[in-house]
C-alpha cells in the first residue's frame, strides 16, 4: 500500500476547501457533502474559518482506500496566511495546487508555484470552476504552460471513452517523453510509455498533470484521484529515527501538541526524545540552549476535528505527539537538522494595546504561546519603550489575532496604526573584526559581509584552515551567526540577504569559553556593518492591476507616483469588452490603500491583485532612516565596539580603533583572501630541531632545580666573581633583595640595594632606572612543564598562552617587556616586531639567534634601563649578566608572575571593595 502526504494549495477562493471535500466524499470517507458557505465543511472546523468562509489554520484528512493510505493536508489560501502554507511544504510528498477556471492564474499563485519549486515538491494541477461562464480549458492550459511551466500537460485524455488509442492520446505521450531525454529514447524506441515511467518524471517535477473540473459539481475529481493513484510512488526512508515538525497547537482541553512527519524508522508511546530548547529569554541578551529528553505521552492520527490515537507510527506518517513542550515549528528530530530559512516573511509591524489590569509580562506570556503556533507572528517585545509589538502579513490576520486573543486568554486587545518592517544589507564585501577579552577570557573573529542574492536571507560559509582555528570553534561561531536576527545600523532593522563568512579567529587554550565567540561574533558582525556601504531594503508587492481600457492611463500614472517597476500594458478581452492589465511590483508602503483609489476611480470595476514579491532597495531611504533616528553606537546591547584586555582588567576599544588592537591582520585586501601572513610564526618555530635540544637542556634544567631559589652553582660563581668582582654572598643577597622582598615600589621609589649614607649617617637615596624584562620566549616554554606539553601539541596555543601571562604582569608591574622568538631559519626572513595587548614581541631575522638579538639589545640598552633576562639558558645568562643584567630562571619567572599576580589581585580587590 502506498502511504504518501499531499496538500492542497491554491489562491483565496479558488475552490480549494471545496476540492477537499469533494475527495474526501469520492473516496467514501465522509458520507455527507459539507460546503464552505453552508458552513458545515469537513476540514474548516474553527468558528473563525465558518464566519469568514476560508481556511486559516492548515487542517489534516485521512483517506484510505485498497491501494492508498493518503494524508490530505488543507491549507490556507489567503495571502494574511500564508506562512501556515509554508509550514506544511516541507512534509509534503505531493501537492495539489488548484487555480480558478474564471480567474485563472493570481500573484498568489505564482508565489505559490515558486514555493513548490523552492521545496521541490511534485505537482497536481486541478483547474476548477470550469462550469462557470468564461472558463475556457484552451486559454487556461495555454495561461498555465505560459505563466507557470511548459510541462504543464493535460492527463484528460485518459478519460476519453472513444475505446481506441486517439491521436490525442500520441500527442500526450509525445508530450510527456519529451519532457526528459532517456524518457524520449525510450519512447522512439518502443512508442509507447509505462506508468512507472510517468510516475517517475511526475516525482521529479518534469510533468506536472493537469485535470479539469468542477469540485462543487464532483465534476474532473474521480480522475483527479485516479491519476493520483496510477502516478505517485511512495518515497524510500531509512532505519534511523527522524522527523521533521511543522505545527504546534493546542486540543480542546489545552494539551500541546506537536505535528511532525515521521521521514526515518518508527517513533513508540513512551519513547524518549532529545532535543535541543533555544529559545530567547525575554530578559536575557544570550539566548539560552538547553538539551532537553521528553516522553511521547500519546500519538494521534487527525482527520478533521476527531483523531484516533495509536501506540506506534512508521516513516512516512504524519502525526500529532503529546508530551513535547519547548518543541517549534521547522525543527528537525533525530537525524533531521532545524529548517532552511522560509521564505515569507511579515512586513508589517503593529503594537499591541491591552488592559491595564494586564501586565506586560503576562500579556507577553500568551502572545508566546500563540507565536508557537504560528511562529511568523513575531512577538516583539521593545526594550527602550517597553512596548509589545507583532509583526504580521496583513490586516485580515490583525481581526483573527483579535479574535483569537479574546477567545483563548479572555482579554481584548487592540492595535496601533502599522508601519512597514524594513530590513538592511550591505552593497559592497567587508570584513569585520570582533574581540572579547575580559581578564580570564579570551575569543577574536573576522567575518567577511558580503552581498547576497534577494531573498536569500543570512547565509554562512567559512575559508579558515582548521589549522588557524579548530573546527568546534568555527562551528560555534556558525550557531551564533545563525541563532538571532542581527540588526543593521542604518534603522536597526534586520539584517538580511548576506553571505558572512568566517576568515579567521582565535582561541586561547585556557580561558576561551563558547560564551566568549558569542560576544566576538555578534562584535564582529556590527564591527562589519559600521565600516560597510548599507542599504535600506523594503517589502515590495508583485501587482496585477485589470482595468477597463479606458482608465489604463490613470493605473499608469499612480503607478509610477507609487514607485512602482512595471511591465508593457497587454490588451485582453473580457466578456467581449477591452480591458488592459497591469503587472509589475510596487512598494508595500506605498499601495495600502490603493484598492480604495481604484474602486473610485473605475465606478468598482477594476481589480487588484497584490501578493508579497519581497524585499528590494527603498525607495526613500534617507526619510525613513531620519524617521527612525535609530543611532548604531547607542544601541549597548548591539554594540560594534570590543573588549581588550590590559593591566590586568578588560578595556573597551571603540570599533573604529578595533583595528589597531586586533591580534590578527585583516584577510580580505583588496577584493581577495590573502592568508599570506598567517602561519608563518608557526614555521618560524622547528618543534623538531628545539625537541632535539633536550637531553642537553634537560641536564641543565634539573641541576638549576636542585639549587636553592636564587642559588648559582660554583662554576658560574667563580665567573661572576672574575668579571664583576662579587662573591656568592654578596650575589645572593643582591638578587635576592631584588626579586623574593615583595616590597609594593613603583618606577618613583628608590633601590634598597647597596644603601649609601652622607657623613652624617642618613642615607643617600638614588631613583631607579626604569625596569625592563626581556624574555627568551622559547627557552621559557620549554622551562615551564605545562607549556612544554602544550607546545608539543599546538606551539601557536603555548606561545600566546605564555604572552596572556606576561601580559596580565606587566599590567601590575608597569615595567616594559620584551619576548624575543627564534626564527632565524626562515629564508629571507626580515623579522618581525608587534605588539601583542601591552608587550613587544619580535621575531628574529634570517641566521640571527635569540641569544645574540637578546645580547645586543641588552648591550644597547644597559645605560638606560634596569634590565632583567628571563632564561633558562648558561650561555644566556652569561653574555647578558656580563653587560650588568640580572638573570631570572624559567622556573623563577613563573614564581615571580605567580607572586606578583596574586598580590596585585589583592591589591585591587581591596580598593574594589573601598
Amino acid at each position: 500500500m502506498k502511504r504518501i502526504n499531499i496538500g492542497i494549495l491554491a489562491h483565496v477562493d479558488a475552490g480549494k476547501t471545496t476540492l477537499s471535500e469533494a475527495l474526501l466524499y469520492k473516496t467514501g470517507q465522509i458520507r455527507k457533502l459539507g460546503r464552505v458557505d453552508h458552513k458545515d465543511a469537513f476540514l474548516d472546523t474553527d468558528s473563525m474559518e465558518k464566519d469568514r468562509g476560508i481556511t486559516i489554520f492548515s487542517k489534516q484528512a485521512k483517506i484510505k482506500t485498497k491501494e492508498m493510505d493518503i494524508t490530505l493536508l488543507d491549507t490556507p489560501g489567503h495571502v494574511d496566511f500564508s506562512a501556515e502554507m509554508e509550514r506544511t511544504l516541507e512534509v509534503l510528498d505531493y501537492a495539489i495546487l488548484v487555480i480558478s477556471g474564471t480567474d485563472k492564474i493570481q500573484s498568489h499563485t505564482r508565489t505559490v508555484w515558486k514555493l513548490l519549486k523552492h521545496y521541490n515538491v511534485p505537482t497536481f494541477i486541478f483547474v476548477n470552476k470550469m462550469d462557470l461562464v468564461g472558463a475556457n480549458k484552451e486559454e487556461v492550459l495555454s495561461e498555465l504552460k505560459g505563466g507557470l511551466s511548459n510541462e504543464c500537460v493535460d492527463f484528460s485524455v485518459l478519460f476519453d471513452n472513444d475505446g481506441v488509442k486517439s491521436d490525442k492520446k500520441n500527442e500526450w505521450e509525445e508530450e510527456i517523453a519529451v519532457s526528459d531525454e532517456s524518457l524520449l529514447e525510450k519512447y522512439m524506441e518502443t512508442g509507447a510509455l509505462e506508468e512507472k515511467d510517468i510516475s517517475k518524471v511526475v516525482s521529479q517535477r518534469k510533468v506536472f498533470p493537469c485535470i479539469f473540473g468542477s469540485a462543487l459539481n464532483l465534476e474532473g475529481v474521480e480522475e483527479l484521484f485516479s491519476i493520483i493513484e496510477k502516478y505517485t510512488s511512495c518515497p524510500k526512508y531509512g532505519d534511523e529515527f527522524g522527523a521533521r515538525i511543522y505545527k504546534i497547537g493546542h486540543d480542546v482541553s489545552g494539551k500541546r501538541l506537536t505535528f511532525l512527519k515521521v521521514t526515518g524508522g518508527t517513533i513508540k508511546v513512551k519513547d524518549l526524545i532529545e532535543y535541543t530548547d533555544n529559545r530567547r529569554s525575554e530578559n536575557e541578551s544570550d539566548d539560552t540552549e538547553n538539551t532537553i529528553a521528553e516522553k511521547i505521552d500519546q500519538i494521534r492520527i487527525y482527520s478533521g476535528e476527531k483523531f484516533e490515537a495509536v501506540d506506534e507510527v512508521c516513516a512516512g506518517t504524519v502525526c500529532a505527539v503529546v508530551g513535547l513542550t519547548k518543541t517549534q515549528a521547522g525543527m528537525g528530530l533525530g537525524f533531521e537538522n532545524n529548517e532552511r530559512e522560509t521564505i515569507l516573511e511579515p512586513v508589517l509591524n503593529y503594537q499591541i494595546f491591552f488592559p491595564d489590569n494586564i501586565t506586560k509580562n503576562q500579556m507577553l506570556q500568551n502572545l508566546r504561546v500563540l507565536e508557537e503556533e504560528d511562529p511568523k507572528l513575531n512577538v516583539v517585545w521593545n526594550e527602550e519603550l517597553k512596548e509589545i509589538h507583532v509583526q504580521l502579513m496583513g490586516p485580515v490576520q490583525i481581526e483573527v489575532l483579535t479574535h483569537l486573543i479574546k477567545e483563548r486568554f479572555d482579554i481584548s486587545v487592540s492595535f496601533g496604526e502599522g508601519s512597514i518592517v524594513y530590513k538592511e544589507t550591505v552593497a559592497k564585501p567587508i570584513e569585520g573584526v570582533g574581540h572579547f577579552e575580559p581578564l580570564r577570557h579570551y575569543a577574536e573573529v573576522h567575518l567577511l559581509i558580503e552581498p547576497g542574492e534577494r531573498g536569500s536571507g543570512v547565509t554562512v560559509a567559512s575559508s579558515c584552515s582548521t589549522d588557524i582555528l579548530d573546527l568546534n570553534w568555527q562551528r560555534l561561531i556558525t550557531t551564533h551567526i545563525e541563532e538571532k536576527e542581527h540588526k543593521g545600523v542604518l534603522t536597526g532593522s534586520g539584517l538580511t540577504d548576506v553571505k558572512i563568512t568566517i576568515l579567521t579567529g582565535r582561541a586561547h587554550q585556557k580561558h576561551t569559553e563558547g560564551g566568549d565567540f558569542r560576544q566576538a561574533t555578534y562584535r564582529a558582525i556590527r564591527n562589519g556593518l559600521m565600516k560597510a556601504k548599507n542599504l535600506l531594503l523594503e517589502p515590495y508587492f508583485s501587482f496585477e492591476i485589470e482595468v477597463p481600457k479606458e482608465n489604463i492611463g490613470r493605473a499608469l500614472s499612480d503607478m509610477e507616483q507609487n514607485f512602482a517597476k512595471y511591465n508593457s500594458p497587454e490588451f485582453i478581452q473580457i466578456n467581449g469588452e477591452e480591458w488592459t492589465r497591469l503587472t509589475g511590483k510596487v512598494p508595500v508602503s506605498t499601495v495600502t490603500n490603493y484598492k480604495s483609489v481604484l474602486n473610485e476611480y473605475t465606478s468598482g470595476r477594476g481589480r487588484i491583485s497584490l501578493n508579497l514579491e519581497g524585499y528590494d532597495i527603498c525607495h526613500n531611504p534617507q526619510e525613513v532612516i531620519a524617521e527612525r533616528a535609530y543611532n548604531p553606537e547607542m544601541d549597548l546591547r548591539n554594540t560594534a565596539d570590543s573588549v581588550f584586555c590590559a593591566h590586568g582588567a578588560g578595556f573597551v576599544v571603540p570599533w573604529a580603533e578595533v583595528e589597531n588592537y586586533m591580534h590578527l591582520d585583516y584577510v580580505y585586501q583588496g577584493g581577495e583572501l590573502n592568508y599570506s601572513g598567517y602561519g608563518d610564526e608557526l614555521e618560524n618555530f622547528d618543534l623538531q630541531a628545539f625537541t632535539a635540544l633536550s637531553k642537553r637542556k634537560e641536564e641543565e634544567k634539573r641541576k638549576f632545580e636542585k639549587m636553592n631559589s636564587y642559588e648559582v652553582d660554583a662554576q658560574l660563581q667563580s665567573i661572576y666573581q672574575r668579571e664583576f668582582g662579587m662573591n656568592k654572598d654578596d650575589m645572593l643577597d643582591y638578587e635576592r633583595k631584588k626579586w623574593m622582598k615583595k616590597n609594593k615600589s613603583d618606577d618613583n621609589k628608590v633601590s634598597t640595594v647597596k644603601v649609601k649614607k652622607d657623613r652624617h649617617g642618613n642615607p643617600i637615596y638614588k631613583k631607579n632606572k626604569e625596569q625592563i624584562l626581556i624574555v627568551d620566549g622559547y627557552n621559557i616554554i620549554f622551562g615551564w612543564p605545562d607549556l612544554y606539553e602544550l607546545a608539543n601539541t599546538n606551539m601557536d596555543s603555548a606561545r600566546d598562552k605564555l604572552l596572556d601571562e606576561l601580559a596580565n604582569y606587566q599590567g601590575f608591574k608597569h615595567c616594559e617587556i620584551i619576548v624575543v622568538f627564534d626564527a632565524y631559519k626562515n629564508k629571507n626572513n626580515p623579522g618581525k616586531h608587534n605588539m601583542y595587548h601591552n608587550i613587544n614581541v619580535v621575531y628574529t631575522k634570517e641566521d640571527e639567534k635569540a641569544d645574540t638579538y637578546i645580547e645586543r639589545k641588552v648591550n644597547e640598552l644597559k645605560d638606560k634601563y634596569n634590565i632583567t633576562v628571563a632564561s633558562s639558558d648558561g650561555l644566556v645568562q652569561l653574555t647578558t649578566m656580563k653587560f650588568g643584567a640580572l638573570r631570572l630562571s624559567a622556573r623563577l619567572l613563573k614564581e615571580e608572575i605567580e607572586a606578583v599576580c596574586c598580590n596585585g589581585m589583592e591589591q585591587y580587590r581591596g580598593s574594589s571593595d573601598e
